[in-house]
């Protein structure tokens, strides 16, 4: 009896002890390896599809560069058909070139900084090339919006799964492992392709791309412990030389040369190896998503059976983790601003138009990220919302001023009107004062102008600003109220502007604006004399100076300042002519009320139609001609009261006020090629309204043209006709406006 109790004893301790070992041996740890390879890692996220449905549970996870963006979201709780469902629809190239809305841009930016081809930073004195084409803040933006539900946690470790990813030290070379800050900065470093987006400083380390020196970390996930490692490697070795056909693509077969120098020995250490094959694809093939997952997917189907095998081992899966999205409303308690050392804080909270006690959609929160982005001042914002548990937020911004607050600015441009020309702009922050900008632009060619801007940008406060521009222009023009017998004759123009002003913007479209300003005109020809001819044969029909008042208010919304899609624009000015010298001995002071609205929509992101409308009347006395609104010629850059109008020469058309509307149509043939066409109808006369006739001696002008959308800015060719003359005329435009 008694040996049986013991043998029953043995048996039992035994069974629980095999158990319990066979119980161990069936919980197998398992750790994922993510390649880097740019957009070849849209295959990742279809691999971690058939990793689910074998039933796989990934226990540990490293990845570097695009592995690191994917692996970092699949450790923070996506599933794969949620990163598919994210992934697909995130415009790439539009985030990694730092595609900022037009909206975001500050309104001084709208009106005086988009025209400029080449931008190029000084450092030490001397013009540097720029270190990246992007700054890589949207890329910044973008995941720490989809990791917004972890970014209370620092230790990586702690992450639902796990999760370290590699950069490298650019001053020294070394692999640096990144497991422990703020994730979506680690994550940004990993990917930082150097020329491509600008190096992340993490610790006082410059960080760049860690596929330079490990591209498939299967060294450091060993660290992790896992039981079995599972490797995604998008590797192809080097491109052929046929597919050597652009610097980049150059720059990354150089780089590859150490990516690959040990990519043999890492691959034999996986326990199961996923090699998508992704010739004909390469890191910046952003448009073939749907190619690229199929192939991810077919690769890592055909190791389903071994898939199946590993999970058969593990004996409990990935719980789903629900992401909690942000909340509708953010109800700011406090705000913490560090790394503002050349603006103040008032600045900056009125660029996000954020202050404390303010409830703010999330929406309007990122809108107010890009419109601090906008401004360049910034080469890098880290942004937090964090709960303090009774329902308001604490929002924490680590700012990192561009330390290139200076740069030189380059454009070339040809039209009718001013001829060729080369501008040449210094462009500097923070010289005076917190917030201040100043900007000189020298234009050299067939008519010499400047232009000088000095602006203290307060935001939504009171903003100040000072404004110089010399212009000054030559053409033939057809007038009718020189002389009876001589009407054609080549105008010489020069109007040099002096203006201080003060500034307002509100509800983030509006600009309203009010200053004074001295205006000197000088406009003569030598096409003939007459008894006031004088400095050499010059006759004159100006040559005054004018001290006025003006105020206007803007509103623009367009997408684009050229080509426009979207948008609206309101742009309406007000001058009082309150002295002048009197050249002509016939100055009264009057004023002038004129104004711009403009409508664009696009259907079918084809077809847009971009309608426009335009007024301008004179108050009180004015016997100068000079001063008239005068209506003709096409262009994008006339001053004072030249208005452009189809189907006529250059200022041919005068008066005391004007009414003109347009339809521009305009058909996209392919990328950036457009075909144009536009109908314009005008009454330029004395009396406007004309007793409620508004339609008697109505100017019509039509045109025809191509127009392409390019680096260097807008290449128009336009043929222009009016049934009232029966002539026509070709205008040609290269470049942006200046």
């Amino acid at each position: 009896m008694k040996k049986n109790l013991v043998f029953l004893l043995f048996l039992s301790s035994f069974l629980m002890y095999s158990q319990e070992t066979v119980s161990t041996k069936k919980d197998l740890k398992v750790g994922l390896v993510l390649s880097g390879g740019g957009a070849k890692g849209f295959a990742h996220i279809a691999v971690l599809k058939v990793l689910e449905e074998a039933g796989v549970r990934v226990d540990y996870i490293s990845g570097t560069s695009i592995g690191a963006i994917i692996g970092s979201l699949y450790a923070s709780g996506y599933s794969a058909r949620q990163l598919d469902s994210l992934i697909k629809n995130i415009n790439f190239e539009k985030i990694i070139q730092d595609d900022i809305p037009r909206k975001s841009k500050p309104f001084y930016e709208k009106q005086s900084g988009e025209k400029y081809a080449l931008v190029l930073p000084v450092s030490n004195k001397k013009i540097e090339l720029p270190i990246a084409l992007s700054k890589g803040q949207n890329v910044l933006n973008l995941l720490t919006e989809l990791l917004h539900h972890v970014d209370t946690i620092s230790n990586f470790n702690n992450l639902p799964i796990p999760f370290l990813c590699v950069a490298t030290d650019i001053e020294t070379g070394e692999k640096v492992i990144l497991n422990n800050g703020f994730l979506p900065r680690a994550v940004q470093a990993s990917g930082a392709f150097p020329t491509l987006l600008t190096p992340v400083e993490i610790d006082n380390r410059l960080l760049v791309d860690g596929g330079i020196v490990d591209n498939f970390p299967v060294d450091e996930i060993e660290k992790m412990h896992p039981d079995i490692i599972i490797g995604i490697n998008l590797g192809n070795e080097y491109d052929k030389k046929e597919y050597l056909n652009s610097a980049l693509k150059i720059i990354n077969q150089i780089v590859s040369f150490q990516i690959y120098a040990n990519y043999e020995e890492q691959i034999a250490k996986t326990d199961l190896h996923i090699h998508p094959d992704m010739t004909g694809y390469g890191v910046t093939s952003f448009n073939n998503y749907d190619e690229i997952y199929e192939i991810g997917e077919k690769a890592a189907r055909e190791q389903f059976e071994s898939l199946q095998k590993i999970a058969a081992q593990q004996s409990t899966i990935r719980p789903a983790i629900k992401i909690k999205p942000h909340a509708n409303q953010i109800h700011i308690k406090s705000i913490e601003i560090v790394g503002n050392q050349n603006y103040t804080k008032r600045y900056i909270k009125g660029k996000m138009q954020i202050d404390i006690g303010e409830s703010i959609s999330h929406s309007e929160f990122l809108q107010g990220i890009n419109n601090l982005s906008a401004t360049g001042n910034f080469s890098k914002i880290q942004y937090q919302i964090l709960d303090d548990n009774y329902g308001k937020s604490i929002i924490k911004l680590k700012l990192t001023q561009d330390p290139d607050f200076t740069h030189i600015k380059l454009a070339a441009h040809y039209d009718n009107l001013y001829r060729s020309a080369v501008l040449v702009n210094l462009t500097t922050k923070h010289l005076l004062a917190k917030n201040d900008i100043t900007s000189a632009d020298l234009i050299l060619g067939d008519n010499i102008r400047y232009n000088f801007d000095y602006y203290i940008d307060n935001g939504s406060n009171w903003s100040t600003g000072f404004n110089s521009r010399y212009n000054t222009f030559k053409t033939n023009i057809t007038l009718d109220w020189i002389e009876d017998d001589i009407n054609k004759i080549e105008l010489k123009y020069r109007d040099f502007s002096n203006t201080l002003y003060f500034q307002t913007i509100f509800n983030r479209s509006y600009a309203l604006g009010i200053g004074i300003e001295h205006k000197n005109i000088r406009a003569y020809t030598e096409t003939f004399t007459s008894t006031n001819s004088n400095e050499e044969g010059r006759n004159f029909f100006d040559k005054s100076n004018y001290y006025n008042f003006i105020s206007y208010l803007k509103f623009d919304t367009y997408d684009k300042k050229y080509f426009q899609k979207y948008g609206l624009h309101l742009d309406v000015n007000f001058r009082w002519y309150l002295f002048s010298n009197d050249y002509n001995n016939n100055f009264n002071s009057f004023s002038q009320l004129f104004g711009e609205f403009g409508y664009a929509h696009t259907f079918f992101d084809k077809l847009t139609f971009h309608f426009i409308t335009q007024a301008g009347i004179k108050i009180g006395n004015n016997d100068n001609d000079v001063l008239d609104f005068h209506l003709g010629g096409l262009g994008d850059n006339f001053i004072n009261t030249f208005i452009p109008f189809y189907g006529y020469k250059f200022g041919s058309l005068s008066g005391e006020g004007y009414l003109l509307s347009t339809l521009k149509g305009r058909f996209k043939l392919f990328k950036n090629h457009y075909f144009l066409w536009a109908a314009s109808a005008a009454r330029v006369e004395k009396d406007l309204f004309n007793e409620g006739m508004l339609f008697e001696n109505i100017k019509l002008g039509f045109g025809l043209g191509y127009g392409i959308d390019s680096f260097v800015g807008p290449v128009e060719l336009n043929l222009t006709y009016s049934p009232d003359t029966n002539e026509n005329y070709w205008f040609f435009n290269l470049g942006y406006w200046f």
